[in-house]
């Protein structure tokens, strides 16, 4: 019995999990850029690095491209034990308060940042640690640059939103606030993260933009909330015109998270 139990440990209950994650979980645990998203924001940010900085990232991820582990802190999460580090993706604040005078959690995005820093930047971190937070640092800055993850706690970062995206007329098929700008926006233009980031740079390539910090991203993205919980109601049936209104906000926020994040890694190991 007990050789079955961790069997069931080590296969089952991480499917179960995933599938009340996906499901009724969803309005429980942010998700955050989908695969695509995250994949743009670490391909435009591998773009950035200098050569000597990108050998040191290649040694410390064993090879692995910046987009091909950008998705990492996500896939863990299908594991049980991983769970204390849900809170790391997002950072909740009511839309009348900023985030350095709101009460938060000690551990998120924000502060998760700021530390992955102070490690990759330590000489006495060694490399399994650096590799972790390297991992967390791509994909926490993708977060950071998405407006609902520094959504209202009420609504889960809008996951109790639920909306029809395109929908036909009688369809009862329904996504939530989160999840269409996690995923729905991004995939609706059905191009590859290799597509979109050349498209991305096409098009914002010779702006410059505003490195700040980390505080200041999430200001950014607080801005945008507010304005996306204004302009986006429950049941809505939202089609093109909100295609068209908000994907200058989604480009550049996608861009920027992507350009911010290699100048980040290269001031880190420079």
């Amino acid at each position: 019995m007990k050789a079955l139990y961790n069997i069931l440990k080590i296969y089952l209950f991480p499917i179960l999990l995933l599938i009340f994650l996906l499901g009724a979980g969803s309005a429980l645990f942010a998700n955050d850029w989908g695969k695509t998203g995250h994949r743009i924001v670490g391909e435009i940010a591998e773009r950035q690095l200098t050569p000597e900085v990108k050998e040191i990232v290649y040694d410390i991820l064993d090879g692995e491209s910046l987009s091909s582990v950008s998705t990492w802190a996500d896939e863990m999460r299908s594991n049980p034990e991983w769970r204390p580090f849900d809170k790391w993706h997002y950072v909740n604040l009511p839309l009348d308060v900023e985030y350095p005078d709101a009460e938060v959690a000690d551990e998120n995005v924000v502060t998760i940042i700021q530390r992955a820093v102070l490690i990759l930047k330590s000489p006495s971190a060694d490399k399994e640690m650096k590799k972790f937070y390297l991992k967390y640092l791509v994909h926490l800055v993708g977060d950071v640059h998405q407006p609902m993850h520094v959504g209202r706690y009420e609504d889960y970062g809008g996951s109790k939103i639920k909306l029809k995206f395109k929908g036909r007329k009688g369809s009862d098929t329904y996504t939530n606030l989160h999840v269409l700008w996690d995923t729905n926006l991004i995939d609706d233009f059905k191009m590859s993260f290799t597509e979109w980031s050349n498209h991305l740079e096409n098009k914002y390539g010779r702006k410059k933009v505003d490195q700040s910090n980390v505080i200041e991203w999430t200001f950014e993205s607080h801005w945008w909330a507010r304005d996306i919980y204004a302009n986006t109601k429950e049941g809505d049936n939202l089609s093109y015109d909100y295609v068209y209104k908000y994907q200058p906000v989604l480009e550049k926020r996608l861009y920027y998270a992507g350009v911010r994040l290699g100048n980040l890694i290269n001031e880190i190991f420079s």
